[in-house]
Formats: structure tokens, sequence, C-alpha cells
């Protein structure tokens, strides 16, 4: 009967409560994954530009192939000028992949005669649809 009424130690009394932290390492490592997946990726011209502004503005679609002008008239995609002569071939490259806009980035300073010369080759080289992007400050 003593043994009924034995009080436990003070040692098996105090269970220590732990947190295990696996599941939430887990979680952040699939939210880290879901949200690399689901970034888009958006491919610059690789050159500063100076946009005139317009009175209106148009949202594209984010799959588009850019190309950069700047006010001296060189021509660039992707980082690395390919000039006039360039822009028919890269854009027709880049439509066999997939049918996307053509995106012309002008600097304000750009002379009319460099962006229409790009604008014909990348209608030469097939493409439907070509912009000449503007910018509301």
């Amino acid at each position: 009967m003593a043994r009924r009424f034995q009080r436990f130690s003070d040692t098996d009394s105090e269970t220590k409560s732990e947190i295990d932290i696996a599941p939430l390492i887990d979680v952040v490592f699939i939210l880290l994954i879901f949200f690399i997946v689901t970034t888009v990726f958006v491919e610059e011209t690789g050159i500063e530009i100076n946009k005139p502004r317009a009175a209106t503005q148009q949202d594209l679609e984010r799959n588009s192939i850019l190309i950069g002008v700047t006010r001296n008239g060189e021509v660039f995609y992707g980082g690395s000028e390919i000039g006039v002569a360039g822009v028919r071939s890269t854009v027709a490259r880049l439509l066999k992949q997939d049918p996307m806009p053509v995106i012309i980035q002008a600097d304000r300073d750009t002379p009319t005669e460099s962006t229409v010369s790009v604008l014909d080759e990348a209608r030469q080289a097939g493409a439907t649809n070509v912009f000449v992007s503007t910018i509301n400050d």
C-alpha cells in the first residue's frame, strides 16, 4: 500500500518539452522551391535606355524578343551588339522556337531612321507583332 501513495521524483515530473523543427525546415524549402519555379525570368537588352514618354500604354506578354537601340544607332540583343544586319537572323531564329512579339526599346534620342530600320528587319524576319516600347514616368 505504501506504493500507492509514493510520489514521483522531481526528475520524472519535469519533462522537458522540445520543438521539432524538422517539418518547419521542410516547409521552408518547399516554399523556396515554389517561388523559384514560379518566378518569371525576363531577359533584358543589356543596355540602359532613356525611353520617351507615351500618352498611351499597352501591356504586352512577358515572353517577347527585346531589342535595344542606343542613341548612336547601335542595336543590342541579350547584352551583345548585333547591329541592324543581325536583327533579321536573330528574330527569325527565335521565332522558329516560339512565336513571340518583338519589342524594340529605342532611346529617346535615337534617330528615327535607326528605329525604323530595326522595325523593318524584324518584320522581314517574319515577326507579325512588332512594338516600339515607351514608358510613362
